[in-house]
């Protein structure tokens, strides 16, 4: 009977194990940014990693933003009347998942509530409070990702820059032939040889 209840436990445990990691380890956890206040050159490829494991992460998780609900107007009809369909997200500027670079950026944005130090964002796109909710979490999801893009300077690789002189070496040895073509043009039409 004893070797049946540690049986029995040791499943049940199992089972929690799962259930927890599936949700609390789950891929719609956010990667940390790295802890750097201005992207420079040596700090470039880590921001771009960041970035793109960011964006790989489709939303942001529901635990991270405040989530308020309303009435929602416009079409939808009895709907949209009785039911609260519109979706309120706000997150702190300061969160841990927003990256120190791009928290400036943010504060000016039209989405920035001052007096919360909170980013805003709303949807009512829907009839439906769920997809409302995807639809403000990953509007939130796409205003950090585009913020983050921005500060991030694309340096150009050593095969661009060679071929961005070849491209200008051929345009400067055409303009100079295009230049001396017209100094042929205008000298023969100069009097001088005339009479």
């Amino acid at each position: 009977m004893i070797l049946c209840l540690c049986a029995r436990l040791s499943q049940y445990f199992m089972y929690v194990q799962r259930f927890n990691s599936r949700f609390v380890h789950c891929p719609g956890n956010l990667p940390l940014p790295p802890s750097v206040d201005s992207v420079t050159p040596e700090h470039e490829k880590e921001a771009r990693s960041w970035l793109s494991s960011f964006r790989a992460v489709a939303t942001i998780p529901k635990h991270l933003a405040e989530l308020s609900f309303s009435r929602s107007s416009g079409p939808g009809g009895q709907n949209v009347n009785k039911l609260s369909t519109k979706v309120t997200a706000r997150c702190r500027v300061d969160a841990p998942w927003i990256p120190l670079w791009v928290r400036e950026s943010l504060t000016r944005s039209p989405y920035y509530v001052k007096s919360s130090h909170t980013l805003l964002m709303t949807s009512s796109a829907s009839r439906s409070q769920a997809s409302n909710v995807d639809d403000a979490l990953s509007k939130l999801h796409a205003l950090v990702a585009e913020s983050a893009a921005k500060l991030i300077s694309n340096s150009p690789t050593v095969e661009q820059r060679q071929r961005v002189a070849s491209f200008q070496k051929t345009d400067d040895v055409r303009r100079r032939m295009q230049k001396d073509k017209q100094s042929v043009i205008k000298k023969s039409r100069s009097n001088k040889d005339w009479d």
